[in-house]
């Protein structure tokens, strides 16, 4: 192969690792978070950097399951979770 060709396979190679190891320790909380709204329950799990963050991720996501649109799905988001379970 050409130098040109190898120093190109080894930037992208370079690049790759520092995505891979960079997003492998940002998820330094995990929690799991049961959103009760409207009669319906739903728990979902999320990682993130802050525990607030990995909390908040999984809210988004119970809420999603069961609040339609967005006025439903903001006042889900802001009713306080049911039960809140650290992974």
């Amino acid at each position: 192969m050409k130098k040109p060709v190898l120093v190109g396979i080894l930037i992208v190679a370079v690049i790759l690792g520092v995505l891979i190891y960079s997003s492998m320790n940002l998820a330094k909380y995990r929690v799991e978070v049961c959103i009760t709204y409207n009669g319906k329950e739903s728990c979902k799990t999320a990682s993130g950097s802050t525990e607030a963050f990995a909390q908040r991720s999984a809210t988004t996501n119970a809420c999603a399951l069961i609040a339609s649109g967005v006025t439903e799905s903001m006042q889900c988001e802001n009713t306080p979770p049911t039960r809140v379970t650290p992974k």
